[in-house]
């Protein structure tokens, strides 16, 4: 899937078909169309699993690893994605330059792959849940004007490929010191719609 992805995405970069897309949705949208959702869409998916960690929900691993996991991921695929939007130097449909790949929709499916591994056998409705998000991120980028179909396409792919790479090697796998040390609880916390962490240690 994300290779099929990058391909479809670099087949489409800079052709007539991209050019002709972002004008119909412009189009339909309105051509001042401008909606900031896709700043905050993108952090569902990892609203969602420290949530689901909260009320109990079963996931692959301790909320320690998937937080590793969740960063690593993060600074691999923005990674690729800043150095890409350097050497491509592509402009943007509103004029600005470094848009391939975008950088949102990388942010968002590299959260929304690593909802998916932490519970596609335990909750496969919660797991699939972090893509919807993430493809409503692109989708409003392109809506937005910020970005090409193709920047969306390769953006979304980077986020995956890079993701499942990572639940697939496990990089650090042993270092989790709150799993180990039973006298240390540090865990996320949802009260009265506030977020926060719970952190006791015993003398």
């Amino acid at each position: 899937m994300p290779l099929s992805l990058i391909g479809l995405g670099i087949i489409f970069n800079k052709s007539n078909f991209e050019k002709e897309f972002q004008i119909d949705i412009r189009n339909k949208v309105g051509n001042s169309y401008a909606n900031s959702i896709d700043d905050y869409l993108l952090a569902v998916p990892i609203v969602e699993m420290y949530a689901a960690d909260i009320i109990g929900v079963k996931s692959k691993n301790h909320w320690f690893d998937q937080t590793k996991y969740m960063l690593i991921s993060n600074v691999i695929s923005s990674g690729i994605t800043n150095r890409l939007k350097v050497l491509t130097k592509k402009i943007r449909p509103s004029g600005d330059e470094n848009a391939f790949p975008s950088g949102h929709t990388t942010i968002a499916f590299t959260n929304a792959a690593v909802l998916f591994n932490e519970f596609k056998d335990s909750s496969p409705g919660l797991a699939y849940s972090g893509y919807a998000f993430a493809t409503l991120t692109g989708g409003f980028r392109i809506a937005n004007n910020k970005h090409w179909i193709s920047d969306v396409l390769v953006g979304a792919g980077i986020g995956i490929l890079v993701t499942h790479l990572v639940y697939h090697f496990e990089p650090l796998k042993r270092f989790n010191p709150f799993k180990k040390n039973k006298e240390i609880v540090l865990a996320p916390q949802f009260i009265e719609n506030k977020l926060g962490m719970y952190f006791s240690y015993k003398f």
